[in-house]
């Protein structure tokens, strides 16, 4: 019989941004459910939200607390929190949250790590090396360059091969070993986390049309063609190249349970289009489960009280579906 499912390790985020507010928020939504997160972060930054916090000594704690604060493993700040003025000198609490919520989950004392929006800018002018969330996080797991990022909604779920660069790197970079690499780190994951048992996976196009036969692009050919023939003789049932602007309606959409797209925009705006409340982004690659809501710090906003904190409680129990899928396999 498998063991109960722990909780989630929930990182602050950028402190000055919208994270404690949304984690407020989601307390409120899911405190009287079956999905249970301690936050690592600032108690008292929390509590400004209108919530009960309780600091607590392990994660362990969280469960039996939870129905009643929103358990919190502390760290310390380094400055004042003024929302929508982030200050780099939290640098170094904001990726000290992030590395103790992924030691929690590689020692399985967490279900998983649910991460709240960080500024890259704010962490790089403190010195910190890595291009974004998902880079830091298999840098920490020991699998750097293994990391898939997906975006996934109830309606759709999207892989780039080809992540943070600029489109005209996105081009340069994009290569038959890596498509088959993205896709089956992919194929593996639905299969474990989200109990798909025969992945249906739709390999999409880089140029309109789908190169229509080589008249508007060669890439299809000479690139994406031999990653889906590769794929398919090792048993993947893997459709395509489809054309981009087609790929995304519903009646596509039925069709496939993955998109694999070739870079960073062709798949994140038909998800954000589709259903950016809802929307779920998910490190594939990593030992241990990742999920984050599918927007930013939103300094605009922060400290307003309007902040939607939707796509938190659906990166929260996605994370735990997945860990109980894992846990089940």
């Amino acid at each position: 019989m498998p063991e109960p499912t722990p909780p989630l390790a929930l990182t602050m985020g950028d402190p000055a941004g919208i994270g404690p507010e949304i984690t407020a928020d989601a307390w409120r939504a899911m405190r009287a459910g079956a999905t249970a997160f301690a936050v690592i972060g600032d108690a008292a930054l929390i509590g400004r939200h209108g919530v009960n916090v309780r600091e607590i000594g392990s994660i362990g704690e969280a469960a039996g607390v939870f129905a009643d604060a929103v358990p919190v493993l502390p760290v310390t700040l380094a400055a004042p929190v003024h929302p929508g003025q982030p200050d780099s000198r939290n640098a170094d609490a904001i990726t000290t949250s992030i590395a103790r919520a992924v030691e929690l989950a590689r020692h399985e004392h967490a279900a998983g790590v649910v991460t709240n929006p960080i500024s890259k800018i704010v962490l790089k002018k403190a010195g910190f090396a890595y291009p974004g969330h998902t880079e830091y996080l298999a840098a920490l797991c020991n699998v750097p360059g293994r990391e898939v990022m997906m975006l996934a909604c109830p309606e759709l779920r999207v892989v780039p091969v080809t992540i943070h660069v600029s489109l005209r790197r996105a081009l340069d970079d994009l290569t038959t070993e890596g498509i088959i690499a993205a896709t089956r780190t992919t194929h593996a994951a639905l299969m474990r986390d989200f109990g798909i048992k025969h992945p249906r996976i739709a390999m999409a196009g880089l140029n309109p049309h789908a190169g229509e036969s080589g008249t508007m692009g060669t890439e299809e050919q000479t690139i994406i063609i031999p990653a889906i023939e590769a794929l398919r003789a090792h048993g993947m049932d893997v459709s395509g190249p489809w054309p981009p602007d087609t790929m995304f309606t519903p009646p596509a959409r039925a069709r496939y349970d993955v998109a694999m797209c070739m870079y960073h925009d062709q798949a994140l705006i038909p998800l954000k289009t589709i259903d950016m409340t809802q929307g779920v982004n998910t490190t594939l690659g990593l030992p241990i489960i990742r999920t984050s809501p599918d927007h930013g710090t939103a300094f605009d906003i922060a400290g307003h009280g309007t902040a939607d904190p939707s796509s938190l409680v659906a990166a929260l129990r996605m994370a735990m579906q997945m860990a109980e899928h894992r846990n089940r396999s």
